[in-house]
């Protein structure tokens, strides 16, 4: 199967999203109860991230529209006034979106001519004289787990922590080192390893972050990034052995990477313990005491359907065929690549399309026979790819704060869960300092346990999950920002974006 076929052909509406900040460091922000659009907000959220739509777009610019995550528009008036609606013409609600060298964006009314600008506080569009506060910095809204494909070079890129390099080779982004943290920090950009190391500007790993491991970020619509370092250097893949490194010579758009969310990937278990795992021809058996490639599985789901599709390393989906033998063959659009996916304390049960059940049949093969699920159809599910977690809900990512004793929900930098598997489905979440999350009477949680507590997750979408706390509720999203474990039933704030 072709590498390419493991981006997105279509971009996903999370990619195309950005904050805008102005030039006094806050974010442009839709107040959903006035009808106004402001520039007042220090961080990052729901009301601060804009989807940026383009109907044209050449190398230097684009005529785009910012829809909100309301589904709502920004628009310009006549009288230079700025708000939110639905455009009423074809051009209301048009900006031209021009790219500068210094990664600035500037946004023109295609109607009036005038940019859209701030004054720290109120937004506006009267000034048909480009200044400095006209320039708005974008930041990418998803997800800071990322991966980053190189569409010219067809790989990914890929951290080697033993020799302290970053290689761009990576044709399937199953690896745990295809994933980066992507920290954002005084207007610049941290590249930050699945090893907690950071690429430099010197083309090897700092242990920590520094001026030396801070880049500019060019951002395109559509999830197109370039990093570098304000200087005329560009990162960009070099040599036969495609190291990233900083360059000043780019040829054929080399610098430009799709910046994604980090994907799924899992292991299955059967009850012997044996990996699922694609073997002769795309036959799917029980039948590996170890994991390897093929044992790997992408995780793909619609957070609106209880369907999912699982993509092997070989570029195919799961799908039941003849004789309800289950081969690594389908194809995304086939309807016999969906199971329907059923939680029992964190092992996940299979259900094909024609209602029967996956199991394990005497002569190991992965067969959906069983019209009852037993603990022949119980699998173990394991990440693959992460030791970590990154999670971000309603109110912001899940973190500590200088500010407060206890786990916090609303945060614009997260904190990493460092993932201690107990048994499949069940961890122990770990703080960054190495002690344990501990939970308190009222629901509350804490960084610094002594002991080892068992936190159980069940994925609900391709990115998506809920956490089962020690105490037997799910963990949710406070609107006051403090993380809580008191809700019985699995809400929107108990969705968790990892």
């Amino acid at each position: 199967m072709d590498e390419t076929e493991w981006i997105h052909r279509h971009p996903k509406a999370e990619d195309l999203r950005v904050g805008l900040i102005s030039w006094a460091g806050t974010y442009l922000t839709f107040e959903a109860c006035k009808n106004t659009v402001t520039a007042t907000a220090k961080s990052l959220g729901r009301r601060q991230t804009w989807e940026i739509l383009v109907s044209n777009e050449h190398e230097t610019q684009a005529v785009v529209r910012l829809k909100s995550v309301q589904g709502l528009y920004l628009l310009c008036e006549c009288d230079g006034t700025v708000c939110y609606g639905r455009p009423r013409t074809s051009h209301h609600g048009c900006f031209l979106l021009r790219f500068h060298r210094n990664s600035k964006w500037t946004l023109q009314c295609l109607i009036s001519g005038r940019y859209l600008e701030s004054n720290g506080k109120d937004v506006f569009c009267t000034s048909r004289v480009l200044s400095a506060y006209h320039m708005w910095t974008p930041r990418p809204a998803l997800h800071v787990h990322v991966i980053l494909y190189s569409p010219i070079h067809r790989c990914y890129a890929r951290a080697d922590p033993t020799m302290g390099r970053i290689w761009v080779d990576a044709a399937v982004p199953c690896l745990e080192e295809c994933g980066f943290l992507l920290h954002f920090r005084d207007g610049c950009y941290h590249l930050e390893t699945s090893t907690h190391h950071f690429l430099s500007h010197v083309d090897r790993l700092f242990s920590q972050p520094s001026s030396q491991t801070a880049f500019h970020m060019q951002v395109r619509p559509g999830g197109l990034v370039a990093l570098c370092d304000g200087e005329g250097g560009m990162l960009y893949p070099q040599g036969t052995h495609l190291l990233l490194g900083m360059g000043c010579n780019p040829v054929r758009g080399e610098e430009w990477f799709i910046l994604q969310h980090c994907p799924t990937w899992v292991s299955l278990r059967s009850k012997t313990g044996r990996f699922i795992s694609v073997i002769y021809d795309g036959e799917v058996r029980a039948a590996s005491e170890r994991l390897n490639p093929m044992s790997l599985f992408q995780f793909e789901c619609d957070s609106e359907s209880p369907t999912v599709q699982l993509r092997s390393a070989n570029g195919y989906y799961l799908s039941q065929r003849r004789h309800r033998a289950v081969m690594a063959d389908g194809h995304p659009l086939e309807s016999d690549t969906f199971f329907q996916m059923h939680w029992n304390c964190g092992r996940i049960i299979l259900q094909s399309c024609r209602g029967r059940f996956l199991g394990i049949a005497p002569n190991s093969l992965l067969m959906a026979n069983a019209i009852l699920p037993g603990p022949n159809e119980e699998f173990g599910i394991l990440f693959a790819n992460r030791s970590f977690l990154v999670l971000r809900g309603r109110y912001g990512y899940v973190g500590s704060s200088s500010g407060h004793d206890l786990i916090q929900c609303n945060q614009d930098q997260p904190d990493r869960i460092h993932l201690l598997p107990c048994q499949p489905g069940i961890y122990h979440f770990q703080a960054q300092g190495g002690s344990f999350w501990s939970i308190t009477s009222f629901g509350t949680f804490c960084p610094w346990g002594k002991f080892a507590l068992n936190f159980c997750i069940e994925l609900h979408g391709s990115n998506l999950l809920t956490v089962l706390a020690p105490n037997g509720f799910y963990m949710r999203a406070d609107q006051s920002g403090t993380l809580l474990a008191d809700s019985e039933d699995i809400t929107r704030e108990c969705i968790w974006e990892f």
